[in-house]
């Protein structure tokens, strides 16, 4: 336990993770604009911990060679299960910005959804398995 706290145990470590893994977040901008209100230097600190924890790796963009795009180790994407059950146990506990059916169905089909997960991740698929819920 004190292992897996040391590398994830702040909250923007987690939600960065979250992002790359169900948001489909790549670049730095989109976790800056997540609404999450990370300060820019803690971003960047947490990204570099991520990455020397060998759970994100900094991918160079071949459009633009000044940017970079985060994505998933093997050693991340180990942690899906443990992130979908972080997500259901908040939402049943919380009341959260995601609508209700969507935890519900994510609790009953906890298989389906660490495959697609999985899936996304192999194919480099980017596209949020989550969408962003905005709190209005």
């Amino acid at each position: 336990m004190s292992i897996s706290l040391e590398m994830l145990g702040d909250r923007w470590s987690l939600l960065i993770i979250r992002d790359v893994m169900v948001r489909g977040f790549r670049t730095f901008k989109q976790f800056e604009e997540s609404g999450e209100g990370i300060a820019t230097n803690i971003l960047a600190d947490r990204l570099r911990k991520l990455e020397a924890a060998g759970i994100i790796t900094a991918e160079v963009e071949k459009q633009d060679r000044r940017s970079s795009s985060y994505r998933l180790t093997r050693k991340g994407i180990d942690l899906a299960p443990v992130l979908l059950e972080l997500l259901i146990w908040g939402a049943r506990h919380e009341e959260t910005a995601a609508p209700c059916g969507l935890i519900t169905n994510m609790e009953k089909n906890r298989d389906q959804v660490l495959a697609e997960v999985r899936r996304r991740w192999r194919e480099r698929d980017s596209t949020p398995l989550i969408p962003r819920f905005d709190v209005g």
